[in-house]
């Protein structure tokens, strides 16, 4: 991977700070609609990703920022690094969902200065095989656009779980590893055997070891072509497969891949950005986009998960010392009920005014046709942390005519009162990314404490296992719509601690359905105590794996 620009000297400019400015302006301008031009052709998430990232080249406040420098005698080159690195640094003693962001300012930052000096952005290198990618870290814009056919893995040193890099991979069902310790040191022309699914990188393999990959790898792209099926365990029990969704411009693809309905159905698109909330009209028009892609099925909605980390002028901008700990998900909407009020309403909306167009539809048929063709709107609270938030966001909903309300379990509160809280709630869906960073207290986007961000962790897992527990008393769902439902191995351990619904990235639905259909009940029970009883991630991961190979010889 080619290095990234070295850093400008900081050089007094021999050009006036009017002249500068309008080169950088033509520069920041080129680089935000190469960025929408990359979008346009990436399509999907990655064009989210990448719309994101060309707002960012054109942020007035980054460019008054630069003119400030720039009036100081600082060139051209210097005063956009120092702009961006300045508003970088912010975004990473912001925490969560802004530090997120921090590399895609570099990316801006790095294109920019190239378009000044005339010379190529920094990229992913050309070649005429298949090869693993390694970087110190890799530029949204970059991964969007990967070649599938030459690139086969991506490994990097820098990045968490949920970067955007690692987001945009396995949404192109990209093997990678991220936050990877010496990942630089690989040499060009090292075979090297990525093994995602274990998080293990293989320098030396033996030709034995080489020759089992390659099958592996050969009965994974056979699965990926065999015939759609509901998701379903050896013995017949039903487990749905869901998507994750962060618009409905991805709604084609996740049918495409076999989802039988939206796990997760992310709403910050229409917040994230703006400088006010959305109006009703216009949250019912999305919604029912998105609803109408999937009628006779189930569409799980998060209400805004926006707060100190994910800054919105009109809910809450001011800054905390520890965003991740402070006023967001549903905390933040009890302190601006009208913004919480008016997505429940649009919900509430968008749903029966699908659901009287599909019954208008199938009038001519019989009462199954008319079934069949509604959708059902589950609308569920992120950061619930016990009964409290619970019975606050469940009456609300009823109130405003959502007709079924659930919460999500991303701090380890919700889950040890989770009996509570079922008394209560129709549902609860675990967001397995938060829980583990809360769990194990290792933010999830620092490459330094990746190692701890495992959701294989004895101590996240058993906290899996009372939420489950609670719900089979309370006869009521279990969801997973966090990152590990995607592990097709974990997946397994989720069911058997009694997870009733896995939500993922839609790239990820046929490994999970494949690896369901190699277990009954009983073996993922069995697989879910050998987990729960480890000492450690590692250890976790080992032990599952081992005894599942075993139960697959017997």
């Amino acid at each position: 991977m080619p290095e990234p620009l070295p850093e400008p000297a900081d050089e007094p400019s021999t050009a006036s700070p009017t002249d500068e400015f309008a080169r950088i302006e033509v520069a920041l301008a080129h680089v935000a609609a190469d960025l929408e031009e990359r979008g346009i052709l990436a399509g999907g998430e990655a064009q989210d990703v990448l719309n994101a990232q060309a707002l960012m080249a054109a942020d007035p406040t980054i460019a008054e920022d630069i003119q400030a420098r720039l009036s100081n005698g600082k060139s051209a080159d210097r005063a956009v690094f120092e702009a961006f690195a300045g508003f970088r640094d912010l975004l990473v003693q912001m925490g969560g969902y802004m530090a997120e962001r921090a590399t895609d300012l570099d990316d801006v930052s790095q294109r920019t200065i190239a378009r000044l000096r005339g010379v190529p952005a920094p990229g992913v290198p050309e070649s005429a095989t298949p090869f693993i990618l390694v970087a110190h870290d890799l530029a949204p814009a970059d991964t969007a656009l990967l070649d599938l056919e030459k690139v086969i893995g991506l490994i990097t040193r820098e990045g968490g779980p949920t970067s955007h890099t690692a987001i945009l991979a396995r949404s192109k069902s990209i093997p990678a590893i991220v936050g990877v310790a010496g990942a630089e040191d690989l040499a060009d022309g090292t075979i090297v055997v990525l093994d995602a699914a274990n998080g293990t990188v293989d320098t030396e393999p033996s030709e034995a070891e080489l020759a089992e990959v390659r099958g592996a790898i050969a009965e994974r792209a056979d699965a990926a072509a065999a015939p759609l099926t509901p998701g379903a365990l050896a013995d017949g029990t039903l487990i749905p497969l869901l998507a994750n969704l962060g618009s409905a411009d991805q709604a084609a693809e996740a049918v495409a891949l076999g989802a039988e309905g939206v796990g997760l159905f992310r709403t910050e698109f229409l917040f994230l950005d703006a400088t006010e909330a959305p109006s009703v009209e216009t949250q019912v028009a999305e919604y029912e986009r998105m609803l109408r892609a999937f009628v006779g099925k189930k569409v799980v909605v998060r209400v805004l998960d926006a707060g100190a980390d994910k800054p919105l002028s009109f809910l809450n901008d001011e800054k905390e010392e520890n965003p991740a700990l402070g006023l967001r998900g549903i905390r933040a909407l009890r302190s601006s009920e009208r913004i919480l009020r008016d997505q429940l309403t649009a919900l509430a909306i968008a749903e029966a005014r699908v659901n009287r167009y599909g019954s208008d539809s199938a009038a001519g048929g019989d009462a199954a046709a008319a079934r069949d063709a509604k959708v059902e709107v589950w609308v569920m609270a992120p950061m619930v942390a016990d009964l409290d938030d619970t019975e606050y966001f469940v009456s609300l909903a009823r109130e405003l005519g959502v007709r079924v309300a659930g919460v999500m379990a991303e701090v380890p509160s919700l889950a040890v009162l989770a009996d509570q809280v079922f008394d209560v709630a129709d549902f609860v869906s675990i967001g397995t990314n938060d829980l583990t960073q809360y769990t194990l207290a290792a933010d999830r986007l620092l490459g330094s404490v990746a190692h701890l961000q495992d959701p294989w962790h004895p101590a996240v897992l058993r906290l899996v296992g009372m939420i489950g527990r609670a719900g089979r008393d309370a006869a009521k769902p279990v969801g997973v719509c966090g990152e590990a439902a995607a592990d097709p191995l974990l997946a397994v351990v989720l069911v058997g601690l009694g997870v009733t619904t896995l939500s993922m990235t839609p790239a990820a639905l046929a490994d999970v359905r494949g690896e369901l259909a190699r277990h009954t009940l009983a073996e993922a029970q069995e697989l879910a105590r050998a987990a729960v009883n480890a000492t450690s991630a590692a250890a976790a991961r080992q032990a599952v794996t081992r005894l599942a190979a075993a139960n697959a010889v017997g």
